[in-house]
């Protein structure tokens, strides 16, 4: 008898399969979080992320309910599918979260980002980063005789365009926040 020529794991025929079912592909997901807005909610969900070495890419704070005390927060986050669902599933059980909402499957969400940029030149480069600006619709919100600030919100592709485009003109400072997103659905 021929010994087959078999990974390890290779046959969904054997009783004993070894490969696994859990995806390694790593996934970004945006979740919109709902909790109470009083002291320490915020340590306390940042602190599940940290607390089981989950990584935030962005993050966002903000109250959406005065009247009720809820505040919002928007984090964005990567890890495999399982990881996906076992971080809203902590989440989920925590006492001051009212909601969590994965903004990446529930449907189609806009996004954006918001950053400033400090850009000092004199004479043609002044003149070029205002046509610049003007492109990329962003807004100066301080001048001074030496130098601007420009406020441009977009996806991150075009706030890394706008940035390598302000380099060569004198960009010395960077401020980006993190990801605002909601769903567009229903």
């Amino acid at each position: 008898m021929s010994p087959l020529n078999l990974e390890q794991g290779a046959s969904s025929h054997s009783a004993y399969d070894l490969r696994s079912h859990m995806s390694d592909v790593i996934e970004t997901h945006t979740l919109a979080v709902l909790v109470a807005n009083e002291a320490g909610v915020l340590a306390r969900v940042i602190g599940l992320f940290s607390g089981r070495g989950y990584n935030i890419e962005s993050l966002t704070v903000a109250e959406v309910d005065h009247e009720g005390h809820l505040s919002r927060i928007t984090i964005v986050t990567s890890g495999t599918p399982q990881v996906i669902q076992q971080i809203k599933a902590q989440l989920d059980r925590m006492v001051p979260v009212h909601e969590v909402h994965d903004l990446t499957v529930e449907g189609p969400a806009v996004s954006r980002e918001l950053a400033l940029f400090k850009v000092q030149g004199k004479g043609d480069a002044r003149v070029e980063a205002l046509r610049i600006a003007e492109i990329f619709r962003a807004n100066v919100v301080d001048s001074t005789l030496q130098s601007f600030v420009f406020e441009i919100t977009g996806q991150p592709e075009k706030i890394d365009a706008f940035a390598d485009l302000m380099r060569p003109l004198g960009l010395i400072e960077v401020a980006r926040t993190g990801v605002a997103a909601i769903s567009r659905g229903k």
